[in-house]
């Protein structure tokens, strides 16, 4: 029988379309207005925390809708954003600094909602207003420090192989050699050889040098950590700063996008993308009296410090090494399933760590984390001015002379364990990084931009509703609640995907699909107006139709789905943005231009008697 769909396929169609109304319907909640409130430097949000906001809000009178604590942060939803701004300020005299407080829109979507993934779609800069950074690398930075890290390692290993040497020093692209004679000469390329297969050794036996130099790719790869490595401690930080859904990304080969919805004090925010951290390691003052400190006689050799639960401790002034020479750290387990951390360090870090703790073993040694925080206060040239902080992260006792990699046993969780090992990377960035763009986008501009660009996909939808209805009539209908599941489907999958984010770019994705998905139908219908005059009937008329318009349809979509997919992959910011809903819309367009009007021509023509139809 001609134009019937078994029920199944029927069936399945429509629960395709409903599927995609489900989840875009946490759209139609809104937001309310919240404040986030989350831990700094590993420490994390508990019960006690919770109490201690419950208590501040209702000392202060705030009423709250809600408060919970998920994922070691505390959230309270208010009515409006009056109150919102007035619990931020009290939560953030309160607190102090172990915790940042910070202003979040959270979605009203109701639990059964919420416990099936149904979440609203993530607006960009432009629609939920903020600060976008466009930073730069310097790469050439990264490699000179990469040649100095060389120099280092050179003159370790010659002196540990007892090689002799007259000097190692940088060149231009290169690092240069000289030794005494030639036995040297020759011991040294042979030992360089074996450990620096990634360098390019030549030799000149007149002069008694050797010179290295890094081949293509190590470059590149010594191009790609400085970047990636920037990159997560750029993200550290932001993720600090308790800013709700912050960007941060790489874009081409050197340079990286940071994007801030709700911050619009854009100094505070390159200040703090700015601002320097580091990594010390102490001695504990074992022979110190604590209790003396605390009441203010503290050793002339020694400093008082804290953990992140306030517990103080004795450190020796002297500092056995800082976090520059660290080169890498990484979470792990021991063989006894503990947290651990592993460090790896350079080759003059590694020869300090070593003298360091070679007559301290089975002494405990401090991790200091030290931060220089903006503060609300200028200087009299109107300068930030910066509020050091020091804090104890992790006390483990030396078990053996350490070396260039060694381990820190004691984190606590495994979560702290992570923790720790990042904010031992995040001392500072591998290379400058330079501001190259900035661009500030009101609150205020973003709700008009979603507002027009709403006004517009309506506008759009309107006038082609209107123009199927009067010139194709019962089909037109038919094509209208097409492009109504499209536009359902659109906001589904937009909504599913995690790193989806609608810009203003893409509500004019969404508009151009508008105008794509129904030409489709007009395809389709024409072709089945031409059946008709050549006589076939209203059923074969209808079932040629579609399946003579479907190749032409198929090849035109795909011709632009191929063009979006590229504009995604070369495209940034704005343009990404266009490609993401339009590379959607043409997937859905397809399907309910074809499948979803046909299921619906079939259930109401399918399998009758026709002289004739609405078309």
């Amino acid at each position: 029988m001609l134009n019937k769909y078994p029920l199944w396929k029927t069936l399945m169609v429509a629960m395709i379309v409903a599927l995609g109304a489900l989840y875009a319907l946490p759209n139609i909640y809104g937001e309310a207005p919240a404040v986030q409130v989350s831990g700094l430097r590993g420490v994390e949000a508990n019960a006690a925390t919770l109490d201690t906001i419950k208590a501040q809000l209702q000392q202060n009178n705030l009423t709250f809708d809600s408060i919970a604590l998920e994922n070691g942060q505390v959230l309270t939803r208010f009515k409006n954003t009056e109150d919102q701004l007035k619990a931020r300020d009290v939560l953030d005299d309160s607190l102090g600094n172990k915790f940042s407080v910070a202003l979040n829109l959270t979605p009203n979507t109701p639990d059964w909602l919420a416990s099936i993934g149904g979440t609203p779609m993530k607006l960009g800069l432009d629609l939920s207003g903020g600060v976008s950074f466009l930073m730069e690398v310097n790469m050439q930075a990264a490699i000179n420090k990469a040649q100095e890290g060389m120099v280092s390692d050179f003159r370790g290993d010659l002196r540990n192989e007892k090689i002799r040497y007259r000097s190692v020093k940088e060149t231009k692209d290169a690092v240069q050699v000289i030794f005494r004679k030639v036995e040297d000469l020759e011991a040294g390329e042979s030992l360089l050889k074996k450990r620096y297969r990634d360098l390019l050794l030549t030799t000149d036996e007149d002069k008694l040098t050797l010179t290295a130099k890094m081949t293509d790719q190590k470059l590149k790869e010594v191009r790609e950590y400085a970047l990636q490595q920037n990159i997560t401690i750029i993200r550290n930080r932001v993720n600090e700063l308790g800013v709700a859904e912050p960007l941060v990304q790489r874009q081409g080969q050197k340079h990286i996008v940071i994007e801030l919805p709700g911050v619009q004090d854009t100094a505070k925010a390159k200040e703090i993308l700015n601002a320097t951290a580091t990594i010390e390691f102490r001695l504990v003052d074992t022979e110190g009296d604590l209790s003396q400190a605390l009441n203010g006689r503290i050793p002339a050799n020694a400093i008082l410090l804290t953990d992140k639960d306030g517990k103080p401790t004795l450190l020796k002034k002297r500092v056995m090494l800082t976090g520059d020479h660290i080169t890498d750290a990484k979470s792990g387990f021991d063989e006894y399933s503990r947290p651990e951390v592993n460090i790896s360090l350079d080759s003059a870090g590694g020869s300090k760590m070593s003298s360091g703790t070679k007559s301290n073993i089975g002494q405990p040694m401090a991790t200091v984390f030290i931060e220089y925080k903006a503060t609300d206060r200028k200087d009299a040239e109107g300068n930030i001015i910066f509020e050091k902080v020091e804090e104890i992260i992790s006390v483990a006792t030396i078990q053996a002379r350490l070396g260039k990699s060694f381990r820190i046993t004691g984190a606590g969780s495994a979560s702290e364990a992570h923790n720790l090992a990042l904010l031992l990377r995040a001392g500072a960035l591998i290379a400058p990084i330079t501001i190259v763009e900035e661009r500030t986008v009101g609150p205020t501009l973003g709700a008009e931009n979603v507002r027009l660009g709403f006004e517009a996909i309506m506008m759009g939808f309107g006038l082609v509703f209107i123009f199927m209805m009067i010139y194709y009539r019962a089909f037109g209908v038919v094509a209208n609640l097409a492009l109504g599941a499209n536009l359902i489907l659109i906001v589904g999958i937009m909504s599913m995907i995690p790193g989806a984010t609608l810009t203003l770019p893409g509500m004019a994705g969404i508009v151009l699909t508008v105008g794509m998905a129904v030409d489709a139908n007009v395809l389709i219908f024409e072709r089945i107006r031409e059946e008709i005059r050549e006589g076939k009937t209203i059923q074969q008329s209808i079932h040629q139709g579609y399946e003579a318009a479907i190749s032409t349809i198929v090849d035109a979509n795909i011709t632009t789905l191929i063009a979006a997919l590229i504009l995604f992959a070369i495209g940034t910011g704005p343009v990404k943005g266009f490609a993401v809903t339009l590379s959607i819309g043409i997937l859905t367009s397809m399907f309910t231009s074809v499948v979803v009007s046909r299921s619906i021509v079939n259930v109401v023509w399918g399998g009758k008697r026709l002289d004739k139809i609405s078309i």
